[in-house]
């Protein structure tokens, strides 16, 4: 397997959260297309998904993290930095 850096991690993290942010907009942006606010209602969305979903998705990794569902032994595990 390959040397996967922290760097790697980090930045594809970026681009799947602006991808994801971006799809959250344009949808937001569709179904608020008939307001005059529709720009600033959909940022709102947007934004408030983002930081949501960051904070949700970092307890669902300390959840997984802790739990041996799945894994045949522990011990065998690699880790990084906590």
């Amino acid at each position: 397997m390959k040397d996967i850096s922290k760097k790697r991690h980090f930045v594809k993290t970026i681009t799947w959260r602006i991808l994801a942010s971006l799809t959250t907009f344009l949808l937001a942006m569709f179904f608020f297309r008939d307001d005059t606010d529709a720009v600033e209602k959909a940022f709102g969305v947007a934004l408030a998904e983002a930081a949501l979903k960051m904070v949700l998705y970092y307890y669902h990794e300390r959840f997984w993290y802790k739990s041996n569902f799945g894994l045949t032994s522990r011990s065998n595990r690699k880790t990084e930095n906590e």
